[in-house]
């Protein structure tokens, strides 16, 4: 049986001519100006509304002096699996699923937007994206399929271009088993999952922010994988090419095993997983390969810690060495393993030292690392914690490292620390990442107490929601929306309440992946791993610049990865960009070579395995999301109550009853253009939650 829902007329000629629309969508990106305004600015914005015409970026040595200037502290939300479609697909004035941000655009000229598979009957199934709101209880769903091999089948690249048209079929491929209706209807309900969209009515704090300042719609996944790759590239840039290019042709003996995580016993030997990591294994540092007897880095007790799940140690370049500036020969002589922990930056240390510039301050703070306001009796209890979310881990030289493992913190140390002002006045680099479960004990909004039963959902179907779907990282598959975005509130709440703070700041507010969620937006191919498959670029994810200097009521179409991050911080601490380190330096070149390009398509150049956070044509920093005028005081900073979330609204859920867009007064771009954009018939948001219901 064909499934229908398309809201507009499409061409049957889309699918095949993919490849011709991704190029024009890549031209006509090109053809824009970097910074673009968003429409319909409404009375509280458009006081500090400047045209980008009147405000033109600045070379980025300027930008940069700039920004140094202003900037002290910058704040790194990260949160969880989320594409730009999914979130922002809708937004006016991006390149989104109705609009390329200057006019509509039709579906045949949207990649991936009709998607099709062929079902175990034989049946061809067509999809399309959809919006979920209130009705559908959209603020939290079920997870889709983000693992390695998953994201390069939706990719679906052919000739070195991603068509972007595989979601639906992927998720269907991965539950429907033959003879068995249950997991082809799970399958079919996955597949139209996948190309589900929210807006406003669902996350109406994000969406504020993104109308108030600048919003970014052309940065990417560094790595086509999962999430913890993309956490270690937050610090980065890189996975672990740099380590792959290195010690390719090593030898790994077998490492022994010992201690006991999660109530199992390991002894014996095994092989952690080498670099680049592309799955989601747990740190090094706390798993039973760690051989520390005391003050050990902490463990999930929700996750899964087999021998071959854990990562190796990782030993290459990262923003926390770099930001050890001129006391990185001190404070790496604290390492408790140097030999191992520093094996291949050996170069880069002196290299450091020898600039002589300003050491920085770090924090990582994640939900569950310590003892956190949701444990009780003093016990930290890490029932929060996803280990393998948290980057900082992974490294020797830091976890092993006592000066650097200190800067190691829970997500209640944020909040406890900028409220005693315990931040170093000097400033530094902040990163906030939630968990498991939120520190409130807050439960998730059901809005909807009939849906996906219209007869209503039951006692245990309500406290399977409840206790499986708390979580403030955003992540789908255990995390809520709305509890998740208010926690982001929080933070900035606490930020934009402490005026040296505010004045001092920049906050970014971004994703390490896309969940698998269907976005129509390209990659750029960079690279291929040792399995073959597409390691850089993944899926568009979003990002936001929130700060007293940045452009008010803009989109920024600057392309990037968490690179862009990287990049901004380096300009805003005069910190040496790691892709210029001598020790990636040296890998970025030996990668393009016979033995690594091997790995890739007939005449690929494998050119960027290892970091790329230098200006490029390919890489750009976040500088153009800050106003020039405003960074020279020829026009007002914005105020901290422009970004102030009402503090009655942060944790009254639903947010503003689930009238979102009308409460911050902005009309998404399928309202704009009066398209119909509601959810298929006897649509599940949660086929493996509620089964029963697909």
């Amino acid at each position: 049986m064909t499934i229908a829902f398309l809201r507009h007329s499409v061409s049957v000629l889309a699918l095949a001519c993919a490849a011709l629309s991704t190029l024009a969508l890549v031209a006509r990106a090109q053809e824009r100006p970097i910074v673009t305004a968003q429409p319909d600015p409404g009375p509280v914005v458009a006081p500090f509304v400047i045209d980008p015409s009147d405000d033109p970026p600045l070379p980025d040595a300027a930008m940069a002096a700039l920004v140094r200037d202003k900037i002290k502290y910058v704040f790194v939300i990260f949160n969880e699996n989320h594409s730009f479609d999914n979130e922002f697909g809708t937004f006016p004035g991006v390149d989104g699923l109705y609009s390329d941000g200057l006019a509509p655009r039709a579906p045949d000229k949207t990649p991936g937007f009709t998607q099709t598979y062929t079902d175990l009957s034989g049946a061809t199934v067509t999809v399309s994206p959809f919006l979920i709101g209130a009705k559908e209880n959209a603020s939290f769903v079920d997870s889709v399929d983000h693992s390695h091999k998953g994201l390069a089948a939706k990719l679906d690249v052919v000739d070195g271009v991603p068509r972007m048209d595989r979601f639906a079929a992927d998720e269907y491929a991965k539950y429907a088993k033959p003879g068995n209706n249950m997991a082809q209807a799970q399958g079919a309900q996955f597949a139209r999952l996948v190309m589900s969209h929210i807006d406003c009515d669902t996350i109406p704090f994000y969406w504020n922010w993104a109308n108030r300042f600048a919003i970014f719609d052309r940065i990417f996944a560094t790595e086509d994988t999962p999430s913890t790759p993309n956490a270690i590239a937050m610090i980065a840039g890189q996975s672990g090419e740099t380590q792959w290019v290195k010690h390719a042709d090593d030898a790994k003996p077998p490492l022994p095993m010992s201690g006991t995580i999660n109530g199992k016993t390991y002894d014996g030997t095994g092989a952690p997983q080498r670099a680049p990591i592309v799955n989601d294994p747990n740190p090094f540092w706390g798993s039973q390969y760690d051989a520390t007897v005391g003050d050990r880095r902490p463990t999930s007790p929700a996750e899964n810690y087999a021998p071959g799940n854990v990562a190796e140690n990782l030993t290459f370049a990262t923003v926390p060495l770099t930001a050890m500036a001129r006391e990185i020969t001190a404070t790496t002589s604290r390492d408790l393993a140097p030999e191992t922990d520093l094996a291949d930056v050996k170069g880069d240390v002196p290299y450091i030292q020898n600039l002589n510039g300003a050491s920085v301050a770090w924090r990582w703070y994640q939900n569950g690392y310590d003892l956190e306001p949701s444990d009780s009796d003093g016990v930290a209890s890490h029932a929060n914690y996803v280990a393998h979310h948290n980057g900082a881990q992974y490294f020797g030289y830091i976890a092993n490292n006592p000066l650097e493992a200190a800067n190691l913190k829970g997500e209640g140390d944020f909040f406890a620390d900028v409220a005693a002002g315990r931040l170093p006045k000097e400033g530094g680099i902040f990163y906030v990442r939630g968990g498991f479960r939120n520190i409130r004990g807050v439960t998730p909004p059901i809005q909807n107490a009939n849906y996906p039963d219209a007869a209503g959902l039951t006692a245990d179907e309500l406290q399977t929601i409840n206790k499986g779907k708390s979580g403030d990282d955003d992540h789908p598959g255990y995390s809520d929306r709305q509890i998740s975005e208010a926690m982001n509130a929080e933070v900035v709440n606490a930020i934009a309440s402490n005026p040296d703070l505010w004045r001092q700041s920049a906050i970014v507010l971004t994703y390490d992946e896309s969940d698998g969620f269907y976005d129509h937006a390209p990659p750029r191919i960079l690279s291929y791993g040792p399995d073959k498959l597409p390691l850089a670029r993944g899926i568009r994810v979003p990002l936001l610049l929130i700060s007293p200097y940045a452009r008010a009521h803009v989109a920024s179409h600057a392309e990037g990865d968490h690179n862009a991050v990287i990049e901004t911080i380096n300009a805003i601490f005069n910190l040496s960009p790691l892709s210029q380190l001598p020790e990636e330096a040296a890998a970025l070149k030996a990668g393009d070579s016979p033995e690594f390009n091997a790995f890739a398509p007939d005449g690929f150049h494998q050119t960027f395995l290892g970091p790329r956070d230098t200006n490029s044509p390919i890489t750009d920093s976040l500088l153009s999301g800050f106003s020039p005028k405003r960074l020279r005081g020829e026009a007002a900073a914005l105020p901290a109550d422009y970004a102030l979330t009402p503090s009655d609204a942060l944790w009254r859920l639903p947010h503003y009853s689930g009238q979102g867009c009308k409460t911050i007064g902005v009309v998404p771009e399928d309202v704009r253009q009066g398209i119909d954009a509601r959810p298929p018939a006897n649509f599940n948001t949660l086929p493996a939650t509620l089964p029963a219901y697909n």
